[in-house]
């Protein structure tokens, strides 16, 4: 996989070797914050993008924290370095090692009209801040503030960061990819990018948007992944999907690291006379219907690929819109590559994850049914 994540380019063949490293490509265009179109860029990693747009983030607005465990230090995976610096500790803290506390926090301090940026070291233990005895921070604080207040208060400036994901070595505890609890909650957004361009102006989008984000971020790609990257201050919009690979003969979506591994299938599968179309996501929820709509109604059929587990995972409620809008066009049903239905493996992690082959096969059955 990690070859995979090195070799992906916007059209999942565009790939070019600089200093001995692999760059990532992408065309997305970009809103200047400052309205500034002019930039210079500069190749960095996944997590230095991420780095750059919180330290836009609490230069810009006055009103920006950053908190969670060890941020103050840079984090485990060194995000957050040298924001406590030049920001003060003030701004950027330590957290006791309390998820349910830290979002809890983070919710009144954005309501009180600040941006609380919190992190959430790894995802995998971002459930006591889901779900505890007697009161759950993001399902009914985060996501109902606002509507339950009749529009009279909110916490939209609340951003919460948490690495998800595969890794190839994290085991049941820091591998997992539950975005598919957090799509069946309205009144939140879930953002998951796939390079460091596309992490660093959807992050800044998510602090600046007037409702609450959960951000996810895939670890396995915070230094593998590297490309161009404006250096100015610049926004992504969400729930706008992104048509990165245009095909005839089959629609395939994901977000987040799968994108590098549908792209060699896309590749593999061109060789093969197979034109396949490659959209991203980036935004879970509320998700871009139409932009999948269009897509399958000209190839005809859709695989979708994602890390976590099949049963119940987000894929399914793709499978079930486009077949609601599109059913009289579909060439073959819907294809799902996914996790299995078993909890994170350790050693037999190649075998649970949805591989390049995998998305290969079901390709070439979706398209010869």
């Amino acid at each position: 996989m990690a070859n995979c994540l090195r070799r992906f380019g916007r059209l999942g063949l565009i790939s070019k070797a600089k200093n001995g490293k692999r760059e990532l490509y992408s065309t997305t265009s970009v809103s200047p914050a400052s309205g500034d179109n002019t930039s210079s860029t500069k190749s960095i990693n996944l997590f230095t993008a991420v780095n750059q747009a919180l330290h836009i983030a609490l230069d810009s607005d006055p009103r920006s924290y950053v908190f969670g465990e060890d941020v103050g230090f840079g984090g485990v995976f060194r995000c957050t370095t040298g924001l406590a610096d030049r920001f003060g500790k003030q701004r950027v803290f330590n957290t006791p090692l309390c998820e349910q506390g830290i979002v809890g926090f983070a919710i009144g301090l954005a309501a009180m009209d600040n941006r609380a940026i919190a992190e959430i070291q790894f995802v995998d233990y971002i459930y006591p801040a889901f779900d505890q005895a007697g009161d759950i921070p993001i399902v009914n604080e985060a996501a109902k503030f606002r509507y339950r207040s009749g529009n009279q208060f909110n916490c939209g400036g609340l951003t919460i960061r948490a690495p998800y994901g595969a890794v190839g070595h994290g085991g049941h505890y820091h591998s997992q990819s539950p975005e598919a609890f957090f799509c069946h909650v309205p009144g939140i957004k879930v953002v998951i990018p796939r390079s460091p361009r596309q992490a660093k102006g959807l992050l800044l989008s998510c602090i600046r948007d007037p409702n609450p984000v959960v951000f996810f971020e895939p670890k396995w790609l915070y230094r593998l992944a590297v490309e161009e990257v404006p250096e100015n201050d610049y926004m992504l919009p969400l729930s706008e999907a992104e048509v990165i690979r245009e095909g005839s003969d089959i629609t395939l979506v994901g977000w987040g690291a799968q994108l590098s591994i549908m792209a060699e299938a896309c590749v593999e599968a061109e060789k093969d006379g197979i034109s396949c179309e490659l959209i991203d996501l980036r935004t879970l929820l509320p998700w871009d219907k139409e932009t999948v709509e269009a897509s399958v109604k000209k190839t005809g059929r859709l695989l979708i690929s994602h890390e976590a587990p099949v049963t119940g995972g987000f894929g399914a409620e793709i499978s079930a819109s486009i077949v609601e809008r599109c059913f009289l066009r579909l060439e073959a049903p819907v294809a799902r590559v996914c996790g299995l239905d078993t909890p994170f493996p350790l050693v037999f992690e190649p075998f649970y994850m949805p591989t390049k082959n995998k998305i290969l096969d079901a390709i070439k059955a979706t398209v010869s049914y």
